[in-house]
């Protein structure tokens, strides 16, 4: 199926977009830390020959995304940047599948735009409170440990290739051809400059992380059931914090980090199953709808 590749102005810079897919429901992935769409190169086809129109988005700083001085990489601005590209699409109302960081981008987006989002899943979130979270730290670890080549691969691949080959549950699932992949963005000087960045930019402040509690659409929280990062207590503490939310609460075996990498056909089977789903009526609707039967009771 044809991917049409797309730049999306979102302020100072563009995101880089890929498209698969037209006609259907807008469907927007969203990767992870260190990672790009690439990421979702198994499972944005699949989804698109579901009838789905599949955008797989670079967030601002990775993959072919620009990579601006003058603007903030933090996760809620990544969620506003994200926001600009809808409206750049003109895409009034999306589902939105998020890995990692991802999936707080889009909990953060849904919170602050709440018609924007129809549904959202969130793949192995990270613990809000232990963020950045133990693989970006052993990542900063490393950077302040090791003597790091500025000007080849190998600075690089010492910082991310542990990390992408600790996030899959089947070794043979992050080949080195695919590391090499992966770590194409962050190639010299600059790019592990960038690197730490982003990773030094992985925080939600505490007075960002009310926001959450305002999530109103329907939520699914996966988690890889070999994600040796993402604990099932720290997606249910995530859980708890979605008190406006209907989540629900699936695990996809012999996975870890990067679920689209160890199991894409599980993760296309659940990810489309939920689409399917009517969405469920939030707290927020129940309410509406007691005060609209009781507007009614008074009028009659």
């Amino acid at each position: 199926m044809y991917t049409e590749h797309l730049r999306i102005p979102v302020g100072a810079g563009s995101l880089h977009a890929e498209r698969v897919g037209r006609g259907g429901h807008p469907v927007v992935l969203l990767h992870g830390f260190g990672t790009c769409s690439f990421l979702w190169r198994n499972l944005a086809p699949r989804l698109a020959d579901r009838g789905y129109t599949v955008i797989a988005l670079d967030l601002l700083g990775h993959g072919e995304s620009d990579r601006p001085l003058d603007m903030s990489y933090g996760l809620a601005a990544q969620a506003e940047y994200v926001e600009r590209a809808l409206n750049a699409l003109r895409l009034p109302a999306v589902s939105l599948l998020g890995q990692d960081i991802g999936g707080v981008v889009g909990l953060l987006l849904a919170s602050q735009r709440p018609r924007r989002v129809h549904r959202l899943a969130v793949m192995n979130p990270p613990d809000l409170e232990e963020l950045p979270g133990p693989e970006i730290r052993a990542l900063q670890r490393t950077s302040a440990r090791a003597a790091l080549s500025a000007n080849s691969l190998f600075g690089a691949l010492t910082l991310l290739g542990p990390l992408l080959r600790a996030g899959v549950a089947n070794p043979d699932s992050m080949t080195d051809r695919l590391v090499a992949r992966y770590l194409a963005p962050w190639v010299g000087r600059e790019g592990v400059e960038l690197l730490l960045q982003m990773a030094s930019a992985v925080e939600l402040p505490e007075d960002e992380r009310p926001w959450l509690a305002g999530v109103r659409s329907p939520v699914l929280a996966v988690r890889g059931d070999e994600d040796r990062w993402t604990t099932k207590d720290s997606v249910k503490r995530l859980i708890a914090g979605l008190t406006g939310a209907a989540v629900t609460l699936e695990t996809v075996p012999a996975a870890g980090w990067l679920i689209a990498e160890d199991a894409p056909v599980a993760l296309l089977s659940l990810v489309t199953a939920w689409l399917a789903q009517s969405p469920p009526v939030s707290a927020t609707a129940m309410s509406d709808a007691r005060r609209t039967s009781g507007a009614g009771q008074r009028n009659t």
